[in-house]
């Protein structure tokens, strides 16, 4: 009786759903029948209840966090990744696939399709980073819909577990309002967290408009139990009707949490260092051909030192950060791998379509030089000296809930982004912005195993998927006419390895680092780094520029020099003008303008309060520490 009791209970809820779509599209679409004094001078006019194509697949997005483009096995790296190696060696490869270089940004444009500027995330949604201008206000106009609000009108249910990102800080309080949360755009359920980070053990946790109280145990383990939960439920209730998954760990963002049985097994395994990583890796991507076989790897950036040059303190240190991080990437691995088993064992695998966004940006330089455990670096700065003597101290921390910022130091930055220069934040570089992508779907990848070296972006999932499905991008959603799409399906590539590019513009903006690209060819501003950030690290770089006026634009041909090692800008300064009046074009067309660095950012809030962050970094922090 029980049992029947909540079948009913399931059924009615999931009526209900359907239900409350349907009246939806009602509100969308007028009435077709005729409406007189009486019944008998009347006609009905009824909607059929919405449906998904027939035979239509589940859909998953995975997207992972400040994962550089060399630090899985999947893509050469020496990190073991078991469950991203099998879908992608019976699925496809991407290799020159791109984010933003930052994660709000990255993942307003994922969800939407459209540059992360033009839906008002050019910044991020937190009070200290954003700005009240169209580009940079942090709020997602209604007209950018989702991909969970364009599937949920067509059929699909939709869930979102992990990080979510683009909730504006005065709005991620259970007094709402909700319109920005995953429910007011498109998630029938959401489990995780609203912010930029959180701790892996004590995190900031939200089930669908509520905050909840975290169990203890890892958050990986948590979002992929609510995922196959939400899963299981369906499946029982609804068999037939597909579901949307985005499912988005806090993983590897920092703090770098992750139980020693996974860390321990890479004990030793880093000893050797930054530089003979770099060539190790380097040396498996060109036998994997994830890259030319006739690349050559960029010298070390002068911010980071010979690791030979280090102290054995240093190096004990230093190599303890990344087994640590090393094992909190195999351990989110094997999260996905629960969640790819239950599809499997479940029947349910053979019709999902599964795309893996390996890292939302670069790998992190937010670790410092030294690397990062706690938050000791938000009060007195400490010499050189003495951060290393503080780490030392607290070594045995590294990786335990103890270690509420961790993140590695910044050579080992620069040896997850193999073959690439710079990283997370760097707009201008493809170290900030290249990340693998791949694409699985037993029923429909033909080619199984091999590589895709078609220029992509972010933006591409949406209308990836929208026309894998046969789902036509709708004019409106919720009686809200729609803007344009701005990506570009990856679908013509599927099944042709040789055909030619179809995104052919795309440009680049992070606080000031900016770039555009064109046919290959790339122009490109570093602007000044946050040096802050990088402490003595940044000693041999050049000194800051003071705001836009003296930045020096780099030119580079990617389609002979895909990693960036030699300018032409002396060479084609005709290109490089060129693609300047394109940047200024792309920019005025997608709400770029004002160009903001992060100078600008503390200027416009030191006035608010003395506490205001001095570092892009402190800030996303600051942030992040908002919404616990």
């Amino acid at each position: 009786m029980k049992k029947t009791i909540i079948a009913s209970l399931l059924l009615a809820g999931a009526a209900l759903q359907q239900a409350q779509a349907q009246n939806i599209t009602q509100q969308q679409q007028p009435f077709q029948g005729v409406i007189g004094k009486t019944l008998a001078e009347s006609k009905e006019s009824w909607t059929p209840p919405i449906k998904a194509p027939k035979g239509a697949p589940n859909v998953i997005w995975i997207l992972l966090d400040d994962v550089g483009f060399g630090a899985s096995s999947t893509f050469g790296g020496v990190i073991r990744t078991p469950t991203f190696d099998s879908l992608a060696n019976n699925g496809l490869r991407y290799t020159n696939f791109h984010t933003t270089a930052i994660c709000a940004p990255t993942r307003a444009a994922l969800l939407t399709g459209r540059n992360s500027s033009r839906v008002h995330m050019a910044g991020f949604a937190h009070t200290v980073l954003s700005a009240g201008f169209p580009g940079w206000d942090g709020r997602i106009p209604s007209d950018k819909g989702t991909i969970a609000e364009i599937l949920r009108e067509n059929g699909y249910n939709t869930f979102q577990v992990g990080k979510y990102g683009l909730t504006p800080d005065e709005d991620a309080t259970d007094a709402g309002p909700f319109d920005r949360w995953p429910s007011g755009k498109g998630f029938d359920h959401n489990f995780g967290f609203l912010g930029s980070q959180t701790d892996q053990y004590k995190p900031d946790l939200v089930e669908d408009n509520a905050h909840a109280t975290p169990d203890g145990r890892h958050l990986n383990e948590q979002i992929t139990d609510k995922a196959i939960f939400y899963l299981t439920r369906q499946h029982k209730v609804a068999p037939d009707k597909p579901f949307f998954l985005y499912y988005a760990p806090g993983a590897t963002h920092a703090p770098h949490q992750v139980a020693k049985e996974w860390s321990d097994q890479y004990k030793g395994k880093f000893d050797a260092g930054w530089d003979v990583f770099r060539e190790e890796v380097f040396a498996r991507q060109k036998k994997l051909g994830i890259i030319p076989a006739n690349a050559v790897l960029p010298a070390r950036n002068s911010s980071i030192k010979e690791w030979n040059s280090l102290s054995a303190d240093e190096k004990r240190l230093y190599a303890r950060f990344m087994e640590v991080y090393a094992g909190y990437l195999t351990y989110t691995d094997h999260e996905v791998g629960r969640l790819i088993n239950y599809l499997k064992e479940s029947g349910q695998l053979d019709n999902t379509l599964i795309y893996v966004v390996i890292g939302d940006n670069g790998a992190s330089k937010e670790g410092t030089a030294n690397g990062d455990i706690d938050r000791q670096l938000f009060g007195k700065p400490l010499s050189e000296e003495e951060n290393i003597k503080y780490n030392l101290a607290k070594i045995g921390e590294i990786g335990t809930p103890d270690a509420v910022e961790g993140n590695y130091p910044l050579g080992w930055a620069q040896a997850a982004n193999t073959p690439f220069k710079y990283w997370k934040q760097d707009a201008n570089s493809e170290g900030g912005t290249r990340n693998p992508l791949i694409v699985f779907y037993p029923k429909g990848i033909k080619d199984k195993g091999t590589i895709r070296t078609q220029y992509g972006h972010v933006i591409d999932l949406l209308p990836t998927t929208l026309e894998f499905l046969g789902i036509q991008a709708p004019e409106y959603i919720r009686g809200i006419k729609q803007d344009t799409i701005q990506g570009t399906s990856l679908v013509y590539s599927f099944d042709h390895p040789d055909a030619p590019s179809q995104h052919h513009v795309q440009y680049y903006y992070i606080f000031g680092s900016r770039s555009i690209y064109k046919d290959g060819w790339k122009a490109e501003v570093y602007h000044h780094p946050d040096f802050t950030d990088l402490g003595n690290a940044g000693a041999n770089q050049p000194a800051p520029s003071s705001g836009f006026s003296t930045d020096v634009w780099e030119l580079y041909n990617l389609n002979t020099d895909f990693n960036e090692r030699i300018d032409l800008a002396k060479k084609y300064p005709e290109k490089l003008k060129e693609l300047q009046d394109l940047f200024d074009a792309q920019a005025k067309n997608n709400n770029l303008y004002p160009l903001i660095d992060w100078d600008d950012v503390i200027k416009r809030r030191i006035h608010r309060t003395a506490d205001a962050p001095k570092t892009l970094t402190e800030g996303i922090k600051k942030a992040a520490q908002g919404n616990q």
